[in-house]
């Protein structure tokens, strides 16, 4: 499978929400640099599966807008707006945030990330 066709899995609609497919895709080693609007956060394979949960709980949808996608060997470029819908409004798509990553791929798996954020 291309390395882009990898990171297009990840961010299709809902699968940020399941516990499973994140897991498949996500290397053993993965780890992820992320600026935020809240400071710096680095993130490994388990805070991102303890991520996935708490996003699971809160929304029961997530939906990826993509504008930009570049691929270079095993490094993939991405930028997007994430929409969520929540509990208690299930009817509006709420911007969660802006984001442009950076993956690195290895074994057909996201294993590096250095993303930027900006939420809404």
């Amino acid at each position: 499978m291309k390395p882009k066709d990898i990171v297009l899995d990840f961010y299709k609609s809902d699968v940020l929400l399941d516990k499973k497919t994140v897991s498949e895709l996500l290397h053993p080693e993965v780890t992820i640099d992320w600026n935020s609007s809240e400071g710096f956060i680095q993130m490994d394979y388990e805070d991102m599966m303890s991520l996935t949960d708490q996003m699971a709980r809160a929304y029961i949808r997530s939906k990826i807008r993509i504008s930009h996608i570049l691929q270079e060997d095993n490094l993939v470029s991405l930028r997007f707006s994430h929409f969520v819908k929540t509990i208690e409004n299930p009817r509006e798509d709420m911007l969660l945030g802006n984001f442009f990553v950076i993956w690195e791929i290895k074994d057909e798996k996201l294993f590096k990330g250095f993303q930027m954020s900006h939420f809404s």
